[in-house]
Formats: C-alpha cells, structure tokens, sequence
C-alpha cells in the first residue's frame, strides 16, 4: 500500500490538476514529489482536517501556526514554488494580490470548490482525502488566531483591541526581529548597508521631506517605540507628540525618552488620532498607520490630519498599497492576515490614497515607492527571527513566532513580485495664498542625503 505521502501528492495533483511543485514527508516518514525541492512536511493527520474543514488559506494557515504543517529547506523558495497554486488567479489566469503585509494564499486552493463538485473523479478524491485525515472533529484554532469580531469596523474599542492584538505580543519580541532601531516599517536601503543603518535612514529622510526645524511641533500617528520623534527631537530640535494604542510600545517609547534625557521635548500617548485635540501642529508623520484606517473611514481619516495641521503644514504618508482591481467591489479582506496578523486591516490602491487627501485639502507635492526597500527589510527582519527562533517562541509563543516567520517571508516575496507596494506620499496644507513653504526641487531631500553620505 502506498505512504501517506504518495497518496497525499496523488490526490492534491489530481484535484488541482497541475503536478505538485513540493516534496512531500508525511507523519508515517514516506516521502513523495520532487526530488530536490523543498520539502511540505505534514506532521498529522490534523493538518489534514484542518484543510479539509476549512479549505483554502485559512486552514492552511491554521494547520502552520498550530506545527501540522512546516517546510524544511528554502522557505522563500517553498512559497513561490507554491504560488501558482495557493494564490488566486484572475480571470487571465494570472495571479492576483492580496492584502496587507502579506499576499493572499489560498483562495485559488478552495477556489474551484464548486466546480470540483461537480466532477465525479474529484469528488472522489476528495473523499479519499477524508478518509486519508481520519475521523473526528475539527480540531480548535491555534489559540494565536484573533478572536471573532462582532459590531462596526474601526470603531475606537474595535481598533484598540485589533491593535492590541499585533503589537502587544512582547517587547522583547520585537527588539529581537526589529533590531536596535525598533521600527516596524520600511527602511531605507543603501547598497551594503545594515538593518540599523537602513532605519535610521528611513527616519531621517521623513524628518527632511517635512521639512523639520527647531521649535516645530511635530504629531506622529501610530509612532510605535518612539524612534521617530525621539530622531526629529534629537537631531532637528522640534516638539513632538507620538500616539500609539499599544500600551506596551508606549510604555518602551517612554523609557527611552527618559534614558535621552528628552522629556521635556517628547511625548508619547496611548490615544486614538481621532481624539487629539491640541493641534495647530507643524508637521505630521503616519508611518504605517494608515493601513489600520479602513476604506470606510479613510476620508475621515484625512480630513482629521489636515485639520491638526497649521495652513502651510506637512504631512508624510507612509503606507503599504495593493494593485488596483478590475472591479473594486471584490476587495476582500486577507484570510490570514485578518485573522493572525492585522485584524481588520485594509489596504487601498496609492492613486485611492492620492485622491482622497486631495479632497480633504492637502496639496500631494510628492510620492516616492520604496517597494524593494520593504523586501529587503522584510528578509532582513526574517534573519532575525531565524537566528533566534528558540528564543523567540520563549519569548511569545511557538504559534505566533510560526505566524511571524510566515507573514514576513510570504510579504517579502509579494513586495518583489510587485503584488504590492509602499509609498511616502508628501502633502501640504497650502494655504489660500498658495504659498507650500516647500523648495522648489522637490527631491532637495536626496541631493541633502547625498552630501551627508
């Protein structure tokens, strides 16, 4: 009788119609596909119920985050080999992007299940499939998995607890994929430089597009661990307030504030954007916040941002964007990113994001895309994480260290791929006399880097 992997290889390619690009190993240690391919290493009979009762991308992340499923080998080159197959396909057959920091997978698995039902000889593969799983229930959700949502999206204690769920996870956690820089978001690369150097980059650039001097307030919108204004403070001497709704960053952000010496100058608050009340502010900075917003209230959004700025204020809108598709309407949610990642999250076209700053008042002076930039930030964070994965299960939980390693390789591959992309949008509250208070080079900030390099 053939191995459990020999059957798995068999009736996956028989219900999918294409050969597997994977190796296989099964719980009983037999091994089928490809020889020198990654190897998808089932580890039970539950990764199999799992996909069998929730077909598509969300068994298949739930059978990873819980250990079911691993891969040994190239991880990378185990998810674009399976790319084909798990990521959805347009009607072209080419494939389509997903959501989030991560592409969606899965949805062109379970795709096809309607058709299949109608196709006796997949009908019965999928029935040998069941009794190659075993009997029993369904087995729960890894305890990693957000927990079910009920009520408006982003209302304020909706986001709080989507929030909480992402980021309050452990410092200790994030310093260890992070790095010293502790920022969670894209950096800012040049040729051989390091992670640290990268960030700080980054934080530097957004300080010269918006045009920081000494004495300017400055508002950072989900300013995480308070690198950014504890930078602008530092180096450029303006006042800044950062807000985040994770207790846990605030808490970190504060006691670096006070180990600089700097709380005079810095300040950082567990608040909504939506609740601050003491602007005019010079500046404002939103660094991947904005993918937390929602599409529903995304106008609102920036009608509050231009609102706490001055006439003649900046604003630097970094943000993660997904391909345009052919009928918006279809936009969904990511399976797994919804439910292990960034609950609620939402990501929009940059042309969207353009036009809707636009109509609350901002003048777009500029947008630069930093698309591989994110890539190679994404791999560098996955090094870490790799480097020290004993410890990193230590210092969370095996699942959520699996959910980490996964979003990250699989959002490396979908930003090189151009499935999605990230944008620093500069925009201006120009006041009536037209006057930007901004150089006529609008790209003076690169030259500056430059000379400083």
């Amino acid at each position: 009788m053939a191995g459990a992997a020999e059957r798995i290889v068999a009736l996956a390619e028989q219900l999918l119609g294409v050969p597997l690009p994977v190796r296989v190993r099964a719980w009983d240690r037999s091994e089928a596909g490809p020889p020198d391919a990654p190897v998808l290493i089932v580890r039970s009979r539950r990764a199999l119920r799992r996909v069998l009762w929730r077909p598509g991308e969300l068994g298949l992340a739930r059978a990873w985050v819980a250990g079911d499923l691993d891969v040994e080998g190239d991880l990378y080159q185990a998810l674009d080999l399976l790319a084909g197959l798990i990521w959805e396909r347009d009607e072209q057959g080419e494939l389509t992007s997903g959501t989030d920091e991560a592409p969606a997978f899965g949805t062109g698995w379970a795709g096809g299940a309607l058709s299949l039902a109608r196709d006796p000889a997949a009908r019965r593969a999928a029935a040998e499939l069941l009794r190659l799983a075993g009997p029993g229930l369904p087995p729960p959700p890894p305890a990693e998995e957000a927990r079910r949502r009920t009520g408006l999206r982003h209302t304020l204690g909706r986001d709080r607890e989507a929030i909480s769920h992402h980021y309050d996870v452990g410092n200790d956690f994030y310093a260890l994929v992070l790095g010293p820089s502790m920022v969670y978001s894209c950096a800012y690369w040049q040729p051989d430089g390091t992670l640290e150097e990268a960030q700080r980059d980054k934080i530097d650039l957004i300080c010269r597009k918006l045009a920081l001097r000494p004495g300017e307030r400055l508002l950072d919108v989900g300013g995480g661990w308070g690198s950014l204004v504890l930078h602008a403070a530092r180096e450029y001497g303006v006042r800044a307030v950062a807000v985040t709704l994770s207790r846990e960053q605030a808490a970190h952000g504060r006691k670096r504030i006070a180990e600089e010496g700097l709380t005079d100058r810095v300040e950082i608050r567990v608040q909504d954007y939506r609740e601050i009340d003491d602007g005019p502010y010079d500046a404002v900075s939103s660094v991947g916040m904005a993918e937390h917003v929602g599409s529903a209230r995304y106008r609102e959004y920036a009608d509050d941002l231009h609102a706490l700025l001055r006439p003649g204020g900046r604003l630097l809108n970094h943000q993660i964007a997904r391909r345009p598709l052919a009928d918006e309407e279809v936009y969904a949610v990511d399976p797994f990113i919804d439910a292990y990642v960034f609950p609620d999250g939402e990501l929009a076209p940059v042309g969207r994001t353009v036009g809707l700053l636009e109509r609350a008042g901002f003048e777009v002076r500029d947008v630069e895309s930093l698309r591989e930039h994110y890539a190679l930030t994404l791999r560098a964070w996955v090094r870490n994480l790799e480097a020290d994965f004993a410890r990193a299960t230590r210092l969370t939980t095996p699942g959520r260290a699996r959910v980490w390693r996964l979003y990250m390789a699989a959002s490396a591959l979908a930003f090189e791929r151009n499935r999605i992309g990230v944008n620093q949008v500069l925009a201006v509250r120009t006041p009536e006399s037209g006057a930007s208070g901004l150089p006529l080079r609008t790209r003076r900030w690169t030259a500056d880097a430059e000379a400083r390099a």
